[in-house]
Order: structure tokens, then C-alpha cells, then sequence
């Protein structure tokens, strides 16, 4: 049985949260059994919540006839170790389609994302998320990033509005923007930082107030994932600058190369520990094997450097 929308919410707040990458077949089919592998194995680690077809887990690239199948096979995977939150967006009806197919299976919450080229208004983006949270009886938690960008009046409002919105991301960088939001509506939400690899921006927003962030490294690397993470949590600001030092920063460096390497080094990271998610959908390209090369010296050596 899912969570309700506050008992997520408390969850969410508790730990990190993770997107795990879509399992993809040489045919570019989804490959249910590596995917719940995968999905098991990153729930028997400390995470506080799962995203499944998220933004790593190529939401953009499923059809909606796989959907439902790929949030069912989280929620399965999962076994209740942890809540798994799926993906929906593109536009209102197919937002909506989605949510109730994610409610469907068994999902705990929505993470609303992005709508496809257009911007619109604030009342239009406000309508959109009303639309969504009102479609649906579990959590949504709504995406600040490209297109879909509310400003603190348009979430307050929608927190009067919808009691089921229990969540704030942020994937744009504002940091004054994110600070207005956490101030004005306090508790009320759960805030969660979505930067991309988040772990450079992690220290800003934790100053901000903010709750959490999602780690998409966590996929491959999921012990220092957690270690960085605790050293924040305690504030240990010399830990977690050596770990940016040794691995964030190096990955950073390869993942800006390419157009889409933030998801394709994702997967190209599970290649070099061993767990192979087969590639990405077009428009993406997979990683080439020179910076999966590259990308498991960096591994191996921050490995070395907690070994010494």
C-alpha cells in the first residue's frame, strides 16, 4: 500500500534520494529483470526515497505504454525497503495519464517534471500542477527547471490549493529564488535539491535550508554517494571537499563534454562497476568507451585515496 502524501513527505526528508537509470535492451526495449536487479540492489542501501523514470531514468524517451510496466517493476523491486516516486510530465493530459497509470501501480508519490517547449504563464504552470495534484490521492512533488519555473507566490498558492503537494525541487540555481520559497512556506513542504550531479551544488543549498537532494551517481557509486552525503549532514566541509576534489569534480569534467552525459555517464558508470544497463535512446548518445575508461580511473582512484 502506498504511502500518504505526509508520510512521503517525512520520508523524503530523512536520507538521500536517487533516480535509478531505465534498463534498455540492444533492441532499446526495456529489460525488466537487470532493471529490478538494479532497482533492488539500490534499495538495500541507506536511500530515503527511489525515483523511477525520472530524469535519468529517461522519462522523456518512454512510451505510455511502457510506463506503467516500468513503475510497477520499481514498486516490485523496491519491496517497501523504500518509496518509489515516479516521473510524469510533457503536458497536462499526458501528466495526468501518467500519474494515475504511476498511482495505478503502486507508486507513493509524483515528481512533476518539466513541460515539453513552452513556458507559459504562472497562472497556466499553476493550472498544470493543479490539474496533476488533483487527478491523484498520493504525494506530488513539483520540478522547478527549464520550462516549469514557479515563483515562491505561485508554490505558496499551490500549497493552499493542493494538499497533496508535499514537495519543492529545484533544478535551476536561484539561490535567492529557492531561498524565498523554503522561508515562506516553511514546513509545509519537503525541499529537494535537483541540480545536475547536485553534490557540486549541495553545500549552497543546504545553507538555503534545503531537506535533501537526489544523487544521480548513487546509480553506480552508491557508498560514496552516501558518504558524501553524511559528511554534509554533519557538516564535515573538509570530507566533503575532498570528495569533490577526488571524484565530483573529475566526473564533472567528463560529463560536460557531451550533450545528455549527464544521464549517458550514468549509465556508462554502472558499465565500469559491472552493471551493464545497456545503452541510452536516441537522442542521447551512450558514453563512448574512452570516457567509461576514463570515468573508472577516476572511480579507482578516489577508491585507492579512502583506502590509504
Amino acid at each position: 500500500m502506498s504511502l500518504s502524501p505526509q508520510e512521503l513527505k517525512a520520508r523524503m526528508a530523512t536520507g538521500l534520494l536517487s533516480f535509478p537509470v531505465t534498463h534498455f535492451d540492444s533492441n532499446l526495449d526495456f529489460a525488466p529483470k537487470p532493471y529490478q536487479e538494479h532497482v533492488s540492489w539500490l534499495a538495500s542501501y541507506d536511500a530515503a526515497t527511489l525515483f523511477a523514470a525520472g530524469g535519468t531514468g529517461e522519462y522523456f524517451s518512454l512510451g505510455q505504454d511502457e510506463f506503467p510496466a516500468i513503475i510497477r517493476a520499481a514498486v516490485e523491486a523496491a519491496d517497501g525497503r523504500c518509496p518509489v516516486v515516479a516521473g510524469c510530465g510533457v503536458n497536462t493530459v499526458r501528466a495526468i495519464a501518467d500519474a494515475r497509470a504511476a498511482e495505478a501501480a503502486g507508486a507513493d508519490g509524483l515528481l512533476l517534471l518539466p513541460t515539453y517547449l513552452m513556458s507559459g504563464t504562472q497562472a497556466g504552470q499553476m493550472a498544470h500542477v493543479k490539474a496533476v495534484c488533483d487527478a491523484v490521492s498520493i504525494g506530488v512533488v513539483v520540478y522547478n527547471r527549464a520550462t516549469s519555473v514557479l515563483t515562491a507566490d505561485s508554490i505558496a498558492r499551490l500549497a493552499d490549493d493542493c494538499p497533496n503537494l508535499i514537495g519543492f525541487k529545484d533544478g535551476v540555481g536561484e539561490i535567492d529564488l529557492v531561498t524565498r520559497i523554503r522561508t515562506m512556506l516553511g514546513d509545509r513542504l519537503v525541499y529537494v535539491g535537483g541540480m545536475p550531479t547536485h553534490e557540486l551544488f549541495a553545500a549552497a543549498y543546504d545553507a538555503a535550508g534545503f531537506s535533501t537532494y537526489s544523487s544521480a551517481v548513487f546509480n553506480f557509486v552508491p557508498e560514496l554517494a552516501l558518504k558524501f552525503f553524511d559528511a554534509m549532514r554533519s557538516g564535515d566541509r573538509v570530507l566533503m571537499d575532498d570528495i569533490l576534489k577526488r571524484f565530483f569534480y573529475p566526473f564533472a569534467n567528463i560529463r560536460d563534454r557531451v550533450p545528455g552525459y549527464p544521464v549517458s555517464l550514468i549509465k556508462g558508470g554502472l558499465r565500469a562497476v559491472g552493471r551493464d544497463p545497456g545503452p541510452v535512446r536516441p537522442p542521447l548518445s551512450s558514453a563512448t568507451d574512452a570516457d567509461i575508461e576514463e570515468l573508472s580511473a577516476v572511480m579507482e582512484a578516489s577508491q585507492m585515496a579512502d583506502a590509504a
